[in-house]
């Protein structure tokens, strides 16, 4: 398992083939990975993503050992970025392995969803109107309750 906070940009497709090969015994492996977006009704020319070091190590590493538990997977990992980054620039990846799709699949949206709404990250969105805090969204509240409700996580 790994957790990495960087604020250099990689390449997903070569973090895809590294892990990817340091499991030849897998059987499925999903990855998600987040962009900046930009919307021509809300346009962005840049997001930056402050954080307090230590503690987002330990909540997404928390939540990376959980996903490893809940759904058996094989390994999972997880980068993300932190800083000044412009549209369509990578944000985050969660790679999950597991010996099932379904396992893998769900391993990596359960990171998702508690990245989306526990990870200490404050989001500060630049466009042509100025600037302005990205606030929590009810929907992605939602998504993480929905993992809350089943078998008592």
């Amino acid at each position: 398992m790994f957790v990495r906070l960087q604020s250099d940009p990689f390449d997903p497709g070569d973090e895809t083939n590294a892990f990817l090969d340091a499991h030849p015994e897998t059987g499925a492996l999903v990855t998600f990975t987040g962009t900046v977006r930009s919307t021509p009704d809300r346009p962005v020319e840049t997001l930056t993503l402050e954080h307090y070091p230590a503690l987002a190590q330990k909540q997404i590493t928390r939540f990376a050992e959980q996903a490893i538990a809940r759904f058996a997977l094989t390994d999972i990992g997880v980068i993300h970025r932190f800083g000044s980054l412009k549209r369509g620039e990578v944000i985050v990846m969660v790679l999950a392995i597991a010996p099932h799709r379904q396992a893998a699949f769900d391993g990596a949206n359960y990171v998702m969803d508690w990245l989306k709404t526990d990870a200490p990250f404050w989001k500060q969105e630049t466009g042509p109107e100025g600037t302005n805090w990205v606030t929590a969204k009810a929907e992605d509240d939602a998504a993480r309750h929905k993992w809350e409700d089943q078998n008592g996580w």
